[in-house]
């Protein structure tokens, strides 16, 4: 940590944001929030854009800001800046230039796209905790039937996921909710959870993790952010952030560590 009791890194912030998300007052908590979403931005944003994005004024993220231990904003953008001197990707600078070519054109907006997934996929060496991944691997490989969750916008690395399972001889089960059935007691022990959830974080899915996580049955979660309730829940969790261009996500980065993660299991059920 800094003199000042600031984060002095990456992960310093992460775990500061972790430590304090939880008790703080709802327009903090939307400033912690769309922070741990959207860390990729802090580097290239004004404080002004960072609080339109979080839905607040900007004196409420500046108020965010000086909890997590800085100054203001400029001390929290300068750690971003330096952490990732060289690397940082001013994605937003192109963009725009895009924009200002072919605003709303196809063709803009194929390169916008385009240009989020890459900056996407090249994060998510970076999100991923390799150890978290070894023992995901393990945990799944090992299980004799692995149910897999995942709703809404997350419903397709579920199902993609169930499909190459499927394609593998590698028992799964894809949980869809259909007909408001939840299916947890199909759920035995010696068998794995496998959620998929970003936020806003499906009610279905965190309640079904913490069921089987009271039966002692390990869960594995792919999710979005530092401060997903799916870490207070004893799950092995493997974090990923999609660039996003406006207002929609695409899942580039997800699919990306989707298909890693079935790979790798399939191989280790296959070596044994």
């Amino acid at each position: 940590m800094s003199e000042n009791g600031g984060p002095q890194t990456i992960k310093d912030f992460e775990d500061r944001l972790l430590e304090v998300s939880g008790g703080l007052p709802k327009r903090l908590k939307q400033c912690a929030d769309y922070v741990a979403a959207n860390k990729d931005r802090i580097a290239v944003s004004t404080v002004a854009e960072m609080a339109e994005g979080a839905g607040v004024q900007p004196s409420a993220f500046m108020r965010f800001c000086q909890i997590m231990g800085f100054s203001g904003f400029s001390e929290m953008q300068k750690l971003f800046r330096e952490s990732f001197v060289g690397g940082w990707p001013d994605y937003s600078t192109r963009l725009q230039h895009l924009r200002e070519k072919a605003e709303g054109s196809p063709s803009a907006l194929l390169a916008e796209f385009v240009e989020a997934g890459r900056l996407s996929l090249e994060n998510l060496v970076k999100t991923v905790d390799p150890q978290a991944l070894e023992v995901a691997v393990k945990q799944l490989a090992s299980a004799r039937m692995i149910h897999i969750m995942g709703l809404r916008r997350s419903f397709p690395v579920a199902s993609y996921m169930a499909y190459a399972f499927e394609k593998m001889g590698v028992p799964a089960m894809l949980h869809s909710v259909v007909g408001r059935l939840d299916n947890h007691h199909a759920i035995r022990p010696g068998d794995a959870l496998l959620a998929v959830t970003f936020s806003p974080y499906s009610a279905e899915t965190l309640e079904l993790v913490e069921q089987v996580r009271a039966r002692g049955v390990p869960v594995v979660a792919v999710t979005d952010t530092v401060v997903s309730p799916l870490r207070r829940m004893g799950a092995t969790l493997l974090s990923v952030s999609e660039v996003d261009f406006g207002a929609f996500r695409s899942l580039s980065a997800t699919l990306c560590l989707a298909i890693t993660l079935s790979v790798a299991v399939g191989t280790a059920r296959q070596d044994d």
